[in-house]
């Protein structure tokens, strides 16, 4: 077969024919009457193997050596084409996830790329001084890309930074945030629910709210002080269980009060607070923290509790709740 025809039938261009022929690769080994090199059965078959193994992403020189080599062995070079491929994928899916956040930032020129660009590359810098400076760019940074930031920051001060900026895209980044809740890993769970308490909308509480049944113990605490100084009774039982387990009990104990200035939960409050110390199982340390945390509840509930408390078997509990009556009576 002349090469002409074997290209009509493969599908493989006469010059690429011509490119095998040169390298070696290919060649065709038989002869017409008239002279011509002619493509034998065998010859088109190796040129279809060629294409099978290119097909795979192997170079010529790799097709070559797969072909010709004896010793060769496959699985080495699929293992190979596995590696590079996976890293092809990743760099083109970084390339995209770029330009998907470029894209989202709507830049006017290209002055605005290339200030995206330079603040893209700052967040993923290995530097916390330029990480905390991209976050509080004036420059507005795609929120995705904070949100990103945000899950996977480790430094204190710039976690901070980044919070505040997610904080100032209102309810951009939520949806996002909420799929940090489910993450497998402790550390992004606690860090979406610290980002998401920072945003204070109508939405973000709702999330909130939604968390306190989290079976994160930590993620549920800190949506709970979160939800106590937006006045949200449903954190009222986990702020009383922080307080019991001395779980930042004094932020807990904070929270309660803001929530008790409405005089509508003043009651609800101070009774929680009297079932949990009515329980004989508690500690000594456990119940003078609930005694403590009465003194900023108003209302003659919590002022009956810690007239029965002055009373207490255990002594510290008792001067803790004498000298909280004291200061109530003074006011």
């Amino acid at each position: 077969m002349l090469i002409g025809e074997v290209a009509r039938r493969s599908g493989v261009s006469a010059r690429m024919l011509r490119h095998y022929d040169s390298l070696g690769l290919a060649r065709p080994t038989g002869r017409t009457d008239a002279g011509y090199r002619e493509y034998s059965s065998e010859d088109i078959r190796r040129i279809f193997h060629i294409e099978s193994l290119r097909s795979l992403g192997l170079s010529l020189s790799e097709v070559r050596r797969a072909l010709d080599d004896p010793g060769f062995k496959p699985s080495d070079l699929v293992d190979d084409l596995v590696r590079q491929t996976r890293e092809r994928i990743a760099s083109e899916t970084e390339l995209l996830t770029r330009l998907r956040r470029i894209g989202a930032a709507e830049p006017a020129a290209w002055e605005d790329v290339l200030q995206i660009v330079a603040l893209l590359h700052a967040l993923e810098s290995k530097s916390a001084g330029k990480r905390q400076r991209a976050a509080l760019s004036s420059v507005p940074v795609p929120v995705e890309a904070l949100v990103e930031a945000a899950l996977s920051e480790t430094d204190p001060n710039v976690a901070g930074a980044l919070r505040w900026a997610l904080a100032q895209s209102g309810e951009d980044g939520l949806a996002l945030l909420a799929e940090g809740l489910g993450s497998p890993v402790a550390q992004v769970r606690k860090r979406a629910v610290q980002s998401i308490a920072e945003i204070s909308t109508g939405e973000a509480t709702a999330l909130l709210r939604d968390v306190l049944a989290s079976p994160d113990l930590v993620v549920r605490r800190c949506a709970a002080l979160a939800l106590g100084t937006r006045g949200v009774a449903d954190a009222v039982p986990t702020l009383i269980d922080m307080i019991v387990e001395e779980t930042n009990d004094v932020d807990a104990a904070d929270a309660l009060s803001a929530l008790a200035s409405d005089p509508a939960l003043e009651d609800r409050i101070a009774t929680g607070l009297v079932d949990r110390l009515a329980r004989g199982t508690l500690d000594s340390p456990a119940r003078r923290r609930l005694a403590q945390a009465l003194a900023d509840i108003p209302g003659t509930t919590a002022s009956d509790a810690l007239a029965d408390l002055s009373r207490d078997d255990d002594r510290a509990v008792a001067l803790t709740a004498t000298y909280i009556l004291k200061l109530r009576n003074a006011r």
